[in-house]
């Protein structure tokens, strides 16, 4: 087996990010709504997004700037309100989401032009989306201008609103295949999330004997 190395000190920005956005997959998609000082709502998706963790519970955003290095909107509003939502993207949103990624004038409300609906935030400024399946509400933790180009913002979840078919409260446990959450895939590529399957972790005692869980027996 052999692998072609690639050293990232001498590529161009273009070339790292085809190589990132192409092997690190699938990575959700947040599906941010923010509210800008004027009451102007902005929503737009990124896929540089995960959960970082739970104590606190830190949800992690790499926003982009714009090619002359100005703010999106999405940067700006939350620096401005340190406020914003994650909405996660169900299969029946894709279009939706699709359409939120347009480039629109800053004056253009993008869940309106996609015929989404806005719910009021509870614990912040910016409204959620109601046809996502899951949202966070987050205030900013903080953010990290790792270059001219990128910003990561670190937000602090305040409150999660899941649908009620999804999560059972009781034990909190959360239906994947009912989530149905889309991932982005490398260059116009997206994946399900529905092609599951449960490997137990592994005990010492099972290691040495050699009786334990392989991806094999998962397999029906």
């Amino acid at each position: 087996m052999t692998h072609t190395p690639f050293d990232f000190k001498t590529l161009d920005s273009k070339d790292i990010y085809k190589l990132l956005i192409g092997t690190v997959v699938p990575r959700p998609i947040a599906w941010v709504t923010t509210i800008s000082p004027e009451g102007v709502v902005n929503a737009a998706p990124y896929s540089f997004f995960n959960c970082l963790s739970s104590e606190p519970p830190i949800l992690a955003l790499g926003i982009e700037n714009r090619e002359h290095r100005s703010l999106k909107d999405t940067a700006a509003n939350i620096r401005h309100t340190e406020e914003f939502t994650v909405n996660i993207v169900g299969r029946s949103n894709i279009d939706a989401m699709n359409i939120t990624a347009t480039a629109f004038p800053e004056a253009v409300n993008e869940l309106a032009e996609a015929g989404l609906t806005m719910i009021d935030g509870v614990s912040v400024s910016c409204p959620r989306i109601a046809e996502a399946p899951v949202s966070f509400e987050c205030k900013r933790h903080i953010g990290l201008e790792i270059s001219p180009s990128r910003e990561i913002v670190l937000g602090m979840v305040q409150q999660a609103f899941i649908r009620s078919d999804i999560v059972n409260p009781a034990n909190h446990h959360t239906d994947h295949a009912k989530l149905d959450a889309v991932g982005r895939m490398g260059g116009h590529g997206y994946a399900f999330s529905l092609d599951y399957f449960d490997l137990p972790g592994i005990s010492v005692e099972q290691y040495e004997s050699g009786e334990y869980p392989r991806y094999a027996d998962m397999i029906v």
